[in-house]
């Protein structure tokens, strides 16, 4: 075995063993390896982090050299497996939060690396939302928004969700321009942008008012857990009473919607429209396990219900469109998704 290959082999076993300063050491020497050497250890170190990310509990600021390496493979693997640790085990990865952000910051960064670097700054905000939300951060992280590559637009309201569910404040002078996309072509970038504003509105509920209008708009969305997301934010400033922005007659149709996560939202946005400016209702009957249900509106319903909801908008059992990115699909087309390349 060359030299290059036992430095990558190094690495990989010392994280899987739990030997942290000899992962440490075997990382440093790793650095200096031939790309392919590289490429192959980052490779094996995701797919370690996919199944037991705890492992790398330790060893981040080992790993931030690679988020910069002069390889675009290494640097979008790199900001892959940050993604995995995040997901698993946020607390391991905020060592590598300024590192990460810089990746983001970065225009001259391949977008897709930022949109990477981005996802894994929205989990460690989920928990840690004082390691990552600083003013510079959020603002890249808005300004992304706007990104032609849907892909991009979608990690980084993906992102701006999580750092709202982690903590509500961090987003509340930020109302009126996330509320800016939630017209956006993206199902999940409208989605992400909804969930960012119900959040917000669980908190601050009178922040919520220079979005109501686009929110309302969102009730006619063509994707459901846009509407339902879209009612539960609604519903946040209809705690004050009744509001004749808010349009009665279509949030009753909703809730008699076939679609569970629909239908329980609308309810509890109608019931604040009649008066209950208290009613928090039961749960989210859209769950399958009881004992998971959080009162609607409350930030715990919609943090628990957010990446379920992405899994089904994600499902391919979703009629017409990309499992992938949610794009609608023509009956007739390529074997590929005109727009993010997976199969159809």
């Amino acid at each position: 075995m060359d030299g290059d290959s036992s430095a990558a082999d190094r690495v990989v076993e010392a994280i899987e063993s739990g030997a942290t300063g000899e992962a440490r050491a075997a990382l440093d020497d790793l650095a200096a390896a031939p790309a392919d050497a590289r490429k192959d250890a980052v490779r094996e170190l995701r797919a370690v982090a996919d199944e037991a990310p705890a492992l790398f509990d330790g060893v981040a600021t080992a790993l931030t050299p690679f988020l910069t390496d002069d390889e675009r493979s290494v640097r979008l693997t790199t900001a892959k497996l940050f993604v995995a640790v995040a997901d698993g085990e946020p607390e391991a990865v905020i060592p590598a939060v300024e590192a990460l952000a810089d990746r983001l910051a970065d225009d001259g960064e391949f977008y897709y690396v930022r949109a990477r670097a981005a996802e894994g700054l929205g989990y460690v905000a989920l928990d840690h939302p004082d390691a990552v939300a600083s003013p510079d951060v959020l603002a890249d992280l808005r300004v992304g928004l706007t990104f032609d590559e849907p892909e991009v637009s979608e990690k980084l309201a993906k992102a701006l969700a999580f750092v709202a569910l982690g903590d509500p404040d961090r987003l509340r002078h930020l109302v009126d321009r996330l509320a800016e996309h939630l017209d956006d072509d993206s199902e999940f970038v409208r989605f992400h942008v909804c969930t960012a504003l119900a959040a917000v509105g669980s908190a601050h509920p009178g922040r919520l008012a220079e979005a109501v209008d686009p929110l309302v708009a969102r009730l006619d969305d063509g994707n459901p857990h846009v509407r339902g997301r879209a009612a539960e934010a609604l519903a946040a400033p209809a705690r004050a009473g009744p509001d004749p922005a808010l349009p009665v007659d279509r949030v009753a149709e909703l809730t008699d919607s076939d679609e569970a996560f629909v239908a329980d939202r609308a309810r509890l946005l109608s019931a604040r429209l009649d008066g209950d400016g208290s009613r928090t209702d039961d749960g989210d009957r859209s769950t399958e396990d009881e004992a998971e249900r959080a009162p609607l509106g409350s930030l715990e319903s919609i943090r628990r219900s957010t990446e379920r909801a992405v899994e089904a908008m994600r499902s391919p059992d979703a009629e017409g469109e990309c499992p992938h990115c949610g794009l609608a699909l023509r009956d007739t087309g390529p074997p590929m998704c005109p727009r993010c390349g997976a199969p159809r």
